[in-house]
């Protein structure tokens, strides 16, 4: 039996994580700040006008994102060897275990799976729909992948702010979620990568007791390359 959490930890890298987290939370603020300053509409509209805008800023910034970390976009939103095809920006991460195709979704609050549409009904079902045999390039959905969502949930309270950040897996009923964890409890798996008992830092290192990894506590916000200035991008050449 796969460990699900593990397979995704390996799969994903830590920095990709991190550079969602913090694009996503910056797209939902925009949202509200675009619908604040051009748009002069009522509560209840400007409420529906920033959960669509902010939805599109950030599909578009988890796209961008993906890109940059080598994510793989699903070649024509089509789901090779089956007739299921996506219309939202699925990327294949692959893994030592098992490949992973992850999405973003947004949910109405957390731990509620996000309405199902035509692209996460073809995701969740990935792995009873892919047949092995006709998959031949590395970059294609393959039978042991598992189809991952990358999940936010506005926060109720405060116009744009995200309440949670989380990382889910849907099962193939599409009633639940089989795998969730918030992205504090989910990044805690990074640091938790077993050492070798003769490494250096291992459990019978010279110490005698292994060194322990700490996940930074704080992180410069995710730029596009287009968007940073001239003399960050010499300081990062140096």
């Amino acid at each position: 039996m796969i460990d699900m959490r593990r397979a995704i930890l390996d799969a994903l890298p830590k920095d990709l994580i991190l550079d969602l987290e913090d694009r996503l939370r910056a797209e939902a603020l925009r949202a509200h700040d675009v619908v604040r300053r051009e748009l002069a509409l009522n509560p209840k509209r400007s409420r529906e006008a920033e959960g669509q805008i902010r939805f599109r800023l950030q599909e578009q910034g988890y796209e961008e994102v993906v890109t940059l970390h080598g994510g793989h976009l699903l070649s024509d939103g089509v789901m090779l060897g089956t007739n299921l095809k996506v219309f939202q920006p699925f990327a294949r991460f692959a893994g030592p275990q098992a490949g992973v195709i992850l999405g973003f979704a947004a949910m109405p609050e957390p731990r509620k799976i996000p309405p199902k549409n035509m692209s996460r009904a073809a995701g969740v079902t990935l792995n009873v729909s892919l047949q092995p045999s006709i998959f031949d390039a590395p970059d294609s959905p393959q039978p042991s992948d598992i189809f991952v969502l990358f999940l936010t949930a506005r926060d109720r309270e405060r116009a744009g702010m995200i309440e949670e950040i989380a990382i889910g897996v849907i099962g193939s009923d599409y009633k639940d979620f089989i795998f969730y964890q918030s992205l504090e409890t989910f990044l805690s798996g990074y640091a938790s990568d077993p050492l070798a008992p003769d490494s250096p830092d291992g459990p019978h290192g010279p110490d005698g007791g292994g060194q322990v990894v700490k996940l930074r506590q704080t992180r410069k916000p995710f730029l596009p390359p287009e968007q940073r200035p001239d003399d960050a991008e010499e300081g990062a050449a140096g």
